[in-house]
């Protein structure tokens, strides 16, 4: 398939620049398989699952990732976080290449030489991150990162840190809405990937094909695999909420992995490694029923994703459907469910 056949037009009015008042108040399209589309509210999603299904969910933490320094000679040059290369030894995305020293705060600063970043600090380096760094909102987020991101750019079930952008689904979910999905005997279970770069890096070969995933850190109780198998075995519904959860278990489930640490004898096996799975229309999904997800930039991968789970032709009407009722899009945006 080529790129250009995920491109779609849409208003920039479109694009939400602030979280919802209450995440649960979001709007909902709901896709069934047959084409129906309805339009509810982020809380009604209770009604669409039933006694052991499994929800399961990505806990993986935003960090601040984006962070903001100023030059001997004065000037400021902002860098993002990517990956950590080494103990305080970061790979870092800039607006432009530069070298030298960057002073944060007195006592937190970094040495850059073009990608790399090398930090000195007092204390503990995330603890510095959280009083010194910005959220890192998506640059189609026109505004500076605010101290309510620090809350809302952020699932209520965020537990392990280690992501540069937030599992964008997830942020729907209230203690509320949890509460009355578990009353109703739905498993609700995590898993977790960091979501980097690659997730968002747009694809600018022709042929999607010919696309390669940067590769993710995820982590996975087996018991939950095993879990899985039973579900579906009993004809009940595995939904994944967000495409980073979906090609988590996905990329494993597919072998499409790396494995990082064998199983030990302890009582919780954990499956470690890294993930460059890429889904695109003809994937044949091997874990997921359903799929709970935002609504996604033109010619990106997630957007690929979701169209291999829907249906490219029947997404295209969903898509349609959305910016005829005003759904706001992206990040902080409405959210769809695919059942």
């Amino acid at each position: 398939m080529k790129a250009a056949d995920f491109d779609f037009s849409f208003p920039d009015s479109l694009i939400a620049k602030k979280p919802a008042e209450k995440r649960d108040e979001s709007n909902l399209l709901v896709l069934h398989r047959d084409g129906k589309i309805e339009s509810r509210k982020f809380h009604d999603l209770a009604e669409y699952l039933n006694k052991d299904d499994m929800l399961l969910l990505n806990n993986t933490m935003v960090f601040p990732a984006r962070l903001i320094g100023t030059k001997p000679s004065g000037g400021k040059v902002e860098i993002l976080l990517v990956k950590e290369i080494e103990p305080d030894t970061w790979e870092i995305l800039s607006k432009k290449k530069c070298s030298g020293r960057l002073s944060i705060s007195e006592g937190f600063s970094a040495e850059i030489e073009g990608w790399v970043a090398r930090f000195t600090y007092s204390g503990d380096f995330m603890d510095n991150l959280w009083k010194y760094g910005e959220m890192p909102l998506p640059p189609y987020i026109k505004r500076r990162p605010e101290q309510i991101d620090k809350e809302r750019y952020q699932t209520i079930y965020a537990e392990q840190q280690g992501s540069i952008a937030a599992p964008t689904a997830g942020l729907h979910f209230t203690g509320e809405l949890m509460d009355r999905i578990k009353a109703k005997g739905v498993n609700v279970r995590y898993l977790t990937l960091h979501v980097g770069i690659g997730t968002f890096k747009m694809i600018k070969t022709e042929n999607i094909e010919e696309h390669s995933m940067d590769s993710e850190y995820f982590e996975i109780d087996a018991d939950i695999v095993d879990e899985i198998k039973k579900v579906k075995a009993s004809g009940k519904k595995v939904i994944a909420v967000g495409t980073t959860t979906t090609r988590a278990i996905e990329g494993y489930m597919s072998s499409k992995y790396s494995p990082i640490h064998p199983f030990t004898d302890s009582p919780v096996h954990s499956i470690k490694g890294t993930t460059d799975i890429f889904i695109y229309p003809g994937y044949k999904f091997k874990a997921v029923d359903s799929l709970v997800t935002n609504f996604h930039l033109p010619r990106s991968t997630p957007l690929m994703l979701t169209s291999a789970f829907g249906g490219f032709e029947k997404l295209k009407e969903a898509y349609n459907t959305a910016i005829g009722h005003k759904y706001r899009f992206f990040s902080y945006g409405d959210a769809m469910l695919i059942l």
